[in-house]
C-alpha cells in the first residue's frame, strides 16, 4: 500500500508491459479490482505497520489484536481485538501473494522486451541477456526484502521501477538503432517482422499473463475480505473510522466493492 497511488490489480501486467514496449498492447491480465491506500504497508516478525506524510493517524501499529495509533496504545474492545487479529493474520497471508505477482508482471515486461530487441534490434542476443541478467537482478533484490514475514510495498514497487528504469533505455536504444538501420539499409525483412510482432509476443506471454490473472484475482478476495474487517471496526480515530484501505470493483468485472 503506497501513498497517494493506487494498486491497480486490473491489467497490472499490461500496464508494465506497456512501460516497455509499445507492441505489446495485446496482452492483457484481468482482476476484478482496484486496491488502494493513504498507507506505507510494512510487515516484520512482530507487527503489521502503516505510515503516511500526510493525514492523521501518520502511524499504526497492529501486534496480536492491540492497535497502537501515533504515540499510545489505544483501548478496544473485545470484538475490535479480534477484527485486529484476523485483520493482521489475512494480511501478512496476502503479501506474499502480492509480492509474486509483481515479480510476475514484472518477469512478463522483460520477455516482451527481449522479443522486441530480437525482432528489431542490432545485436538481439546481447539485449537479451542484459534483460535476463535485469530480472534476475530484480528476483535476487526482492528475494532479500519480501520474505514472508517482512514485507514492504515501497520495497517491491521501489525494486521493479528500478529494474526496468535500468533496463528501458538499453533496449530502446538497441531497437531505435535496428530500425534506423534497416531503414538506411533497406532492409525489408526486419521492417516486415513488425508486422507479426505483436502476435509473437501475446504468443510468448499471454499464457504467463492468464495464469497472473487468476493470482491477481484470488487476491482481491483476500484484500476484499480485509476491508470488510476494517470497515467492521467500532474503534474511531477523533470520531472518524481509520479507513485503511479501499477494494473497488473493476467496471464490467466480477465482485463487488467493499465500501458503500
Amino acid at each position: 500500500m503506497r501513498p497517494s497511488h493506487t494498486f491497480r490489480l486490473t491489467a497490472l501486467a499490461a500496464l508494465t508491459l506497456a512501460c516497455g514496449s509499445s507492441f505489446a498492447s495485446n496482452i492483457h491480465v484481468d482482476a476484478s479490482c482496484e486496491i488502494d491506500s493513504g498507507y506505507f504497508l510494512s510487515l516484520n516478525e512482530r507487527s503489521l505497520i502503516l505510515t503516511r506524510e500526510k493525514g492523521e493517524p501518520k502511524a499504526i501499529v497492529m501486534r496480536q489484536g492491540r492497535l497502537f495509533v501515533d504515540d499510545r496504545w489505544v483501548a478496544l474492545d473485545a470484538a475490535d481485538a479480534r477484527r485486529l487479529a484476523e485483520f493482521e493474520r489475512g494480511t501478512r497471508a496476502a503479501m506474499p501473494e502480492a509480492q509474486l505477482i509483481g515479480r510476475e508482471a514484472a518477469g512478463i515486461a522483460f520477455t516482451a522486451l527481449g522479443e522486441v530487441a530480437a525482432a528489431l534490434g542490432n545485436h538481439p542476443e546481447r539485449t537479451r541477456a542484459h534483460v535476463e541478467k535485469a530480472r534476475q537482478q530484480l528476483d535476487a533484490r526482492l528475494s532479500r526484502v519480501i520474505t514472508p514475514t517482512h514485507f514492504s510495498g515501497k520495497a517491491l514497487g521501489d525494486g521493479i521501477g528500478d529494474a526496468l528504469g535500468d533496463t528501458l533505455p538499453t533496449v530502446i536504444g538497441e531497437v531505435v538503432g535496428g530500425a534506423v538501420t534497416a531503414a538506411f539499409s533497406g532492409d525489408v525483412g526486419r521492417l516486415q517482422k513488425l508486422d507479426d510482432l505483436d502476435a509473437k509476443i501475446e504468443a510468448a506471454v499471454q499464457p504467463r499473463a492468464d495464469a497472473l490473472g487468476r493470482r491477481a484475482e484470488g487476491l482481491c478476495r483476500q484484500m476484499r475480505a480485509l476491508d470488510v474487517l476494517e470497515n467492521a471496526l467500532e474503534y474511531r480515530y477523533q470520531g472518524q473510522p481509520l479507513d485503511l484501505l479501499q477494494v473497488e470493483s473493476t467496471p464490467g468485472k466480477s465482485g463487488q466493492s467493499a465500501k458503500p
